[in-house]
Protein backbone atom coordinates (compact mmCIF):
# COMPACT_ATOMS: atom_id res chain seq x y z
CA UNK A 1 0.00 0.00 0.00
CA UNK A 2 2.82 2.55 0.75
CA UNK A 3 4.89 1.48 -2.41
CA UNK A 4 3.18 3.46 -4.61
CA UNK A 5 3.79 6.46 -2.91
CA UNK A 6 7.93 6.57 -3.88
CA UNK A 7 6.90 5.92 -7.87
CA UNK A 8 8.07 9.10 -7.79
CA UNK A 9 11.32 9.27 -6.70
CA UNK A 10 12.85 7.97 -9.48
CA UNK A 11 11.12 10.04 -12.20
CA UNK A 12 12.14 13.30 -10.48
CA UNK A 13 16.03 12.24 -11.72
CA UNK A 14 14.62 11.09 -14.95
CA UNK A 15 16.84 13.08 -17.75
CA UNK A 16 13.67 12.89 -20.24
CA UNK A 17 10.91 15.34 -20.17
CA UNK A 18 8.59 12.40 -20.26
CA UNK A 19 7.42 10.06 -17.42
CA UNK A 20 9.04 7.16 -18.63
CA UNK A 21 10.08 3.50 -17.27
CA UNK A 22 12.71 2.65 -17.33
CA UNK A 23 15.05 5.87 -16.78
CA UNK A 24 16.43 7.36 -19.52
CA UNK A 25 19.58 8.78 -17.57
CA UNK A 26 20.29 10.12 -14.02
CA UNK A 27 20.06 13.77 -13.86
CA UNK A 28 19.00 16.43 -11.17
CA UNK A 29 17.86 19.21 -14.32
CA UNK A 30 14.24 18.90 -12.30
CA UNK A 31 15.06 20.04 -8.70
CA UNK A 32 17.07 22.47 -9.88
CA UNK A 33 13.70 23.68 -11.94
CA UNK A 34 11.95 23.20 -8.62
CA UNK A 35 14.19 24.88 -6.50
CA UNK A 36 15.68 27.81 -9.40
CA UNK A 37 12.48 28.80 -11.47
CA UNK A 38 10.51 31.96 -9.86
CA UNK A 39 6.97 30.56 -10.21
CA UNK A 40 8.01 27.08 -8.24
CA UNK A 41 10.24 29.64 -5.46
CA UNK A 42 7.29 31.63 -4.82
CA UNK A 43 5.28 28.55 -4.28
CA UNK A 44 7.69 27.26 -1.68
CA UNK A 45 7.62 30.53 0.08
CA UNK A 46 3.83 31.12 0.51
CA UNK A 47 3.83 27.56 1.62
CA UNK A 48 6.55 28.00 4.03
CA UNK A 49 5.17 31.24 4.79
CA UNK A 50 1.21 29.66 6.02
CA UNK A 51 2.70 26.92 7.09
CA UNK A 52 4.44 28.17 9.71
CA UNK A 53 1.88 31.07 10.34
CA UNK A 54 -1.04 28.31 10.95
CA UNK A 55 1.28 26.07 13.12
CA UNK A 56 1.99 28.70 15.48
CA UNK A 57 -1.65 29.47 15.68
CA UNK A 58 -2.66 25.91 16.02
CA UNK A 59 -0.33 25.10 18.67
CA UNK A 60 -1.01 27.63 20.79
CA UNK A 61 -4.68 27.98 20.51
CA UNK A 62 -4.84 24.25 20.30
CA UNK A 63 -2.96 23.79 23.88
CA UNK A 64 -4.61 25.76 25.20
CA UNK A 65 -7.95 24.23 24.20
CA UNK A 66 -6.36 20.95 25.19
CA UNK A 67 -5.61 22.49 28.46
CA UNK A 68 -8.81 23.50 29.50
CA UNK A 69 -10.27 20.18 28.52
CA UNK A 70 -8.52 18.50 30.50
CA UNK A 71 -10.13 20.24 33.50
CA UNK A 72 -12.92 17.49 34.15
CA UNK A 73 -14.66 20.45 35.75
CA UNK A 74 -15.77 22.23 32.01
CA UNK A 75 -18.58 21.75 31.24
CA UNK A 76 -20.36 19.85 27.93
CA UNK A 77 -16.22 19.02 27.52
CA UNK A 78 -17.47 16.30 24.94
CA UNK A 79 -19.49 18.38 22.95
CA UNK A 80 -16.59 20.97 23.00
CA UNK A 81 -14.17 18.17 21.97
CA UNK A 82 -16.83 17.28 19.24
CA UNK A 83 -16.62 21.22 18.02
CA UNK A 84 -12.88 21.53 18.38
CA UNK A 85 -12.10 18.51 15.97
CA UNK A 86 -14.72 18.38 13.66
CA UNK A 87 -12.67 20.00 10.57
CA UNK A 88 -11.07 16.21 10.69
CA UNK A 89 -14.59 14.49 9.98
CA UNK A 90 -16.02 16.90 7.76
CA UNK A 91 -14.71 16.91 4.22
CA UNK A 92 -12.29 19.54 3.43
CA UNK A 93 -14.06 20.67 0.08
CA UNK A 94 -17.22 21.69 2.45
CA UNK A 95 -15.11 23.56 4.96
CA UNK A 96 -13.47 25.21 2.05
CA UNK A 97 -16.94 26.52 0.63
CA UNK A 98 -18.39 27.32 4.00
CA UNK A 99 -14.84 29.78 4.49
CA UNK A 100 -15.08 30.68 1.23
CA UNK A 101 -18.48 32.56 1.79
CA UNK A 102 -17.56 33.89 5.43
CA UNK A 103 -14.37 35.62 4.02
CA UNK A 104 -16.00 37.28 1.00
CA UNK A 105 -18.44 39.00 3.51
CA UNK A 106 -15.11 39.96 6.05
CA UNK A 107 -12.95 40.78 2.36
CA UNK A 108 -10.57 38.06 4.04
CA UNK A 109 -10.46 35.89 0.80
CA UNK A 110 -7.44 36.26 -1.19
CA UNK A 111 -5.48 37.46 1.81
CA UNK A 112 -2.59 35.25 3.22
CA UNK A 113 -3.96 36.42 7.07
CA UNK A 114 -7.34 34.38 5.63
CA UNK A 115 -5.44 31.47 4.37
CA UNK A 116 -3.48 30.89 7.40
CA UNK A 117 -6.41 31.09 9.79
CA UNK A 118 -8.51 28.91 7.71
CA UNK A 119 -5.38 26.56 8.05
CA UNK A 120 -5.32 27.10 11.59
CA UNK A 121 -8.90 25.56 11.74
CA UNK A 122 -7.43 22.64 10.20
CA UNK A 123 -4.61 22.04 11.58
CA UNK A 124 -5.61 22.72 15.43
CA UNK A 125 -7.34 19.45 15.76
CA UNK A 126 -4.01 17.56 15.62
CA UNK A 127 -2.59 19.73 18.29
CA UNK A 128 -5.69 18.90 20.49
CA UNK A 129 -5.61 15.40 20.01
CA UNK A 130 -1.53 15.41 20.49
CA UNK A 131 -1.75 17.45 23.37
CA UNK A 132 -4.61 15.64 25.29
CA UNK A 133 -2.75 12.53 24.99
CA UNK A 134 -0.24 14.43 26.54
CA UNK A 135 -2.23 15.22 29.29
CA UNK A 136 -3.86 12.07 30.00
CA UNK A 137 -0.51 11.00 32.03
CA UNK A 138 0.09 14.34 33.65
CA UNK A 139 -0.62 14.49 37.66
CA UNK A 140 -2.76 17.48 38.59
CA UNK A 141 -1.49 16.70 42.43
CA UNK A 142 1.66 19.17 40.86
CA UNK A 143 -0.27 22.16 39.58
CA UNK A 144 -1.80 22.04 43.05
CA UNK A 145 1.63 21.76 44.84
CA UNK A 146 2.77 24.51 42.51
CA UNK A 147 -0.22 26.96 43.80
CA UNK A 148 0.40 25.89 47.21
CA UNK A 149 3.62 27.40 47.25
CA UNK A 150 2.39 30.37 45.56
CA UNK A 151 2.72 30.54 41.89
CA UNK A 152 0.10 31.94 40.26
CA UNK A 153 -1.68 29.92 36.99
CA UNK A 154 0.05 31.48 34.08
CA UNK A 155 3.44 30.85 36.09
CA UNK A 156 2.89 27.62 36.96
CA UNK A 157 1.58 26.46 33.81
CA UNK A 158 4.75 27.98 32.29
CA UNK A 159 7.09 26.05 34.66
CA UNK A 160 5.24 23.11 36.06
CA UNK A 161 3.06 21.57 33.18
CA UNK A 162 4.55 23.29 30.05
CA UNK A 163 8.11 21.07 30.53
CA UNK A 164 6.28 17.96 30.65
CA UNK A 165 3.59 17.92 27.79
CA UNK A 166 6.47 20.00 26.04
CA UNK A 167 6.92 16.50 23.59
CA UNK A 168 3.25 16.44 23.08
CA UNK A 169 3.25 19.95 21.72
CA UNK A 170 5.87 20.19 19.71
CA UNK A 171 4.67 16.76 17.78
CA UNK A 172 1.11 18.51 17.79
CA UNK A 173 3.15 21.48 15.69
CA UNK A 174 4.87 18.84 13.50
CA UNK A 175 1.43 17.55 12.49
CA UNK A 176 0.05 20.91 12.33
CA UNK A 177 3.04 21.92 9.62
CA UNK A 178 2.59 19.14 7.87
CA UNK A 179 -1.15 19.49 7.16
CA UNK A 180 -1.09 23.17 6.10
CA UNK A 181 1.89 22.77 4.04
CA UNK A 182 0.22 19.84 2.14
CA UNK A 183 -3.29 21.23 2.09
CA UNK A 184 -4.56 22.21 -1.09
CA UNK A 185 -8.80 22.46 -1.66
CA UNK A 186 -8.51 25.37 0.51
CA UNK A 187 -5.90 26.98 -0.92
CA UNK A 188 -7.71 26.50 -4.17
CA UNK A 189 -10.98 28.04 -2.72
CA UNK A 190 -9.02 30.96 -0.94
CA UNK A 191 -5.89 31.87 -2.40
CA UNK A 192 -5.28 34.33 -5.29
CA UNK A 193 -2.71 33.85 -8.47
CA UNK A 194 0.13 35.75 -6.39
CA UNK A 195 -1.03 33.69 -3.35
CA UNK A 196 0.15 30.50 -5.18
CA UNK A 197 1.17 27.51 -2.81
CA UNK A 198 3.23 24.82 -3.60
CA UNK A 199 0.36 21.91 -3.66
CA UNK A 200 -1.18 25.06 -6.02
CA UNK A 201 1.40 25.33 -8.32
CA UNK A 202 1.84 21.02 -8.70
CA UNK A 203 -1.95 20.51 -9.35
CA UNK A 204 -1.88 23.91 -11.60
CA UNK A 205 1.48 22.02 -13.85
CA UNK A 206 -0.84 18.51 -13.86
CA UNK A 207 -3.97 20.35 -15.15
CA UNK A 208 -1.73 22.19 -17.87
CA UNK A 209 1.84 21.63 -18.32
CA UNK A 210 2.58 18.04 -17.49
CA UNK A 211 6.55 17.95 -16.83
CA UNK A 212 8.89 15.88 -13.89
CA UNK A 213 9.34 18.83 -12.04
CA UNK A 214 6.27 18.12 -10.19
CA UNK A 215 7.32 14.71 -9.19
CA UNK A 216 11.14 16.88 -8.29
CA UNK A 217 8.68 18.28 -6.07
CA UNK A 218 6.35 16.02 -4.94
CA UNK A 219 9.21 13.79 -3.54
CA UNK A 220 10.70 17.19 -1.45
CA UNK A 221 7.52 17.42 -0.03
CA UNK A 222 7.10 14.03 1.04
CA UNK A 223 10.20 13.81 2.34
CA UNK A 224 9.58 16.76 4.43
CA UNK A 225 6.38 14.99 5.81
CA UNK A 226 8.76 11.67 6.42
CA UNK A 227 11.05 13.68 8.34
CA UNK A 228 8.56 15.63 10.03
CA UNK A 229 6.52 12.49 11.11
CA UNK A 230 9.61 10.74 12.64
CA UNK A 231 10.66 14.20 14.90
CA UNK A 232 7.07 14.22 15.94
CA UNK A 233 6.83 10.04 16.84
CA UNK A 234 10.23 10.42 18.22
CA UNK A 235 9.01 13.09 20.38
CA UNK A 236 5.94 11.36 21.56
CA UNK A 237 7.99 7.97 22.51
CA UNK A 238 10.30 10.90 24.43
CA UNK A 239 7.09 12.09 26.29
Amino acid sequence: LVLPIFVPLPLSVNSEAFFTFPLAGFSWRWYEEVLGSGQWRDAIWHSVVIAVGATVLATSLGTLAAVGLSSPRLPARRLVMGVLISPLIVPVVITAVGVYLFYARLGLASTFIGIILAHTAVASPFVVVTVGASLANFDRALMRAAAISGARPLTAFRRVMLPLILPGVLSGAAFAFVASFDELVIALFLASPEQRTLPMQMFTGLREHLSPAITAAATLMMSLSILLLIVADRLRRRG
